[in-house]
Order: C-alpha cells, then sequence, then structure tokens
C-alpha cells in the first residue's frame, strides 16, 4: 500500500539545486556503503529524485525503507515506480523525524548542495536517534566534514559532528556522472555514531567555545574569546597561544571544563 505523508506547509522547491546522479554503478557503491555496516532495520533517503539510490534500497526486504522528497514531480515518479514505498512529501529539515520514525533510522541521499552543511545540522539535532549517515555532498564539504585538527578545512562543523561520529572519507565521484554536471567534484562520506553519548563538558558552552574560536580563526583563542570575558588567569595557559583549528575535539571538551570550571 502506497503511504504518502503530504506536509501542505512545504512550498516543494524544483530540485533545492539537486544534480541527479546517471551512474548505476557508484549508485549501488553508495548504497552498499550503507547496507554493509547498518545494523538498524531503519533506512531514510533523503531527496531520492527518480530513486538512482531508492531501487537498490529497497532489494534489502529486511529493511524499512523511508524517503523524504520536496518536490511534487518526483513525488509523482516515485510512487507510480514504487508504489509499496513509504514517501514522506516534505522537507527533511522542517519535520518532527522522532514523531515520523519513532525508532533509530541511518540516513543516506545525495544531498542537494546547498543545504548539505544544513542537513548535517539536522543530523546532530538527531544525534541519539541516527546511528549512521552515508552522503554524497560537494566534495570540498565532505573534506571539511572528515578533516582532523590543524588542517585550514577543519572547522565548526569538523568540531561538531567528529564529537558524536566516527567519520570517513570514501570516495571521490566526478562531475561527468551527473545530470546536470556540476561545476564542482563530489564525495560519499560515512557517519558512524561513537560511544559519546554526552559530552563531559557543558553542551552549550561548548558550542559557543567553538563557535568562537572558527569565527575569529586567524587568531590566537586568547584574542578569538575575549567576548567570553574570560579572567587573566586562565589566559595564561598555553591552549590560548593557539588558533582553533589546532584543537582536536577533546581539547574543545577539555578548554570547555576549564572555562566552565572558572
Amino acid at each position: 500500500m502506497l503511504e504518502i505523508i503530504r506536509m501542505d506547509k512545504v512550498k516543494p522547491k524544483k530540485h533545492l539545486g539537486q544534480h541527479f546522479l546517471n551512474d548505476e554503478s557508484i549508485a549501488k557503491k553508495i548504497v552498499d556503503s550503507l547496507l554493509e555496516q547498518c545494523k538498524d532495520n531503519n533506512i531514510l533517503e533523503i531527496g531520492p529524485g527518480m530513486g538512482v539510490l531508492t531501487k537498490y534500497l529497497i532489494e534489502e526486504k529486511q529493511k524499512s525503507i523511508t524517503v523524504a522528497e520536496i518536490d511534487t514531480e518526483s513525488v509523482v515518479y516515485l510512487s507510480s515506480h514504487y508504489p509499496d514505498l513509504h514517501i514522506v512529501e516534505g522537507d527533511f529539515l522542517q519535520e518532527d523525524w522522532e514523531k515520523l520514525l519513532p525508532e533509530p533510522f541511518s540516513v543516506i541521499g545525495n544531498f542537494p548542495y546547498n543545504i548539505s552543511s544544513q542537513i548535517f545540522f539536522k543530523v546532530l539535532e538527531l544525534k541519539h536517534h541516527i546511528p549512521m549517515v552515508v552522503g554524497m555532498l560537494q566534495k570540498e564539504v565532505a573534506e571539511r566534514i572528515a578533516s582532523k585538527e590543524g588542517s585550514k578545512k577543519y572547522g565548526i562543523l569538523s568540531v561538531f559532528l567528529q564529537a558524536y561520529y566516527d567519520i570517513e572519507y570514501l570516495f571521490t565521484v566526478d562531475a561527468g556522472v551527473f545530470i546536470p554536471p556540476p561545476k564542482v567534484q563530489s564525495a560519499v562520506i560515512r557517519l558512524k555514531r561513537n560511544g559519546v553519548k554526552q559530552l563531559l563538558c557543558d553542551e552549550k558552552l561548548f558550542v559557543r567555545v567553538v563557535k568562537q574560536g572558527f569565527n575569529n580563526r586567524r587568531k590566537t583563542l586568547r584574542n578569538a574569546l575575549k567576548p567570553l570575558n574570560l579572567p587573566a588567569e586562565i589566559l595564561e595557559k598555553d591552549v590560548f597561544n593557539k588558533r582553533a583549528e589546532q584543537l582536536s575535539v577533546a581539547q574543545f571538551v577539555q578548554l570547555t571544563l576549564d572555562i566552565q570550571n572558572i
């Protein structure tokens, strides 16, 4: 039985800047990258378009597949070609997924370039509900998410995601396998939930410290964190001579602990 959940508050936007994959071997490789390690029964695909990934997902009979699609034409296509598919016609960024999918679910998708970072921030909101993500996105963003401290690409999203997920950069995808071809390369990454249920520091303060540090990434932390009005004695610690990009997740956690214990 076809199940389409219509979200009247959502106005479909044509493709959301998405480039559609036109290479079956890469599509299967992306799906296999999830299924080979996915232990969950529930999978959510974001932005399936015409189902290039979906057709391989539904071959896994033991899994319950849901797709979130905002484009009306794609929903019509999917509903006619995959009549048993659970379709949420709406915006992944706006819906209450813990209500729509009460059990934990893994996420997969060819993510629209212009909202890929927003998708990962949404994943962070649902981190206790999403054990794994396999996504294809702009190579530059994928490298940023997977990069470690010391890299110029390491940033806010890197730290936030790596605090709760182990991240693998899997492979690069050339522009020529998409319709229309993007002007940049793409990449596939995999996020697997680590054992951190809660940071050892105040999580709201952690977010503030990381954001403040990277918003002034060329400055040492002594200068970048001035808006926090820290006392002079704590600023004498060696860590404040470093820039934000030089700190690991563990070091950011320790820095936040030091600040909250003042």
